[in-house]
């Protein structure tokens, strides 16, 4: 037969066990559901009286004619307010031609900061960069790939994240313009 200790061994045993399973679900109290409301979206909305209600009417075609160059100025010559009696004269029309500028040839700034032949650690650098909120990326280039900050139009700018960048990774970077048709 089982000795007293193992007796009230197995007897604690047993009242543990129910205390464990039993007692939280006694002591949580009302337990507290949520449920989702869910509505559906109306397909057509409900319209009031008070709202305005407009007609839709269909487009004029415009007759007047484009003219011919892009860019043209024109003048317009008009009576003198001497004479009382209407003149119909035609309006003189001058067109003149606006040579194209090309300003964006030194418009902006890059930083070349490093030239790797794995591409991989190339890569790691560039989103390490752009985790510091750099705008990074990769370009491949005779077998290097070139890790590249920017474009940027402040030139000076970009000076200063050179500074920073030669702290960040070691590495002394070069700001070369930035050349958009051939980059």
């Amino acid at each position: 037969m089982a000795s007293k200790f193992q007796s009230r061994l197995v007897g604690t045993i047993i009242l543990v066990a129910i205390g464990v399973i039993v007692l939280p679900d006694v002591l949580d109290g009302k337990k507290m559901h949520y449920q989702e409301e869910i509505t559906s979206i109306p397909i057509k909305p409900e319209l009031n009286s008070d709202v305005e209600k407009f007609e839709i009417l269909e487009p004029v075609e415009d007759q007047a004619a484009l003219p011919e160059s892009p860019v043209s100025i024109t003048e317009q010559t008009t009576p003198s307010s001497n004479s009382s009696a209407k003149v119909d004269k035609p309006m003189e029309t001058v067109v003149k031609e606006v040579p194209e500028k090309n300003d964006y040839q030194d418009s902006a700034w890059i930083i070349q900061l490093m030239a790797l032949k794995n591409a991989e650690n190339a890569k790691n650098v560039v989103s390490d960069l752009q985790k510091r909120g750099y705008q990074a990326h990769t370009k491949q280039e005779n077998g290097f790939t070139r890790v590249i900050i920017g474009p940027d139009v402040s030139k000076s700018k970009l000076e200063r994240q050179l500074l920073e960048l030669e702290k960040v990774t070691g590495s002394k970077g070069q700001l070369l313009k930035f050349k958009p048709l051939n980059p």
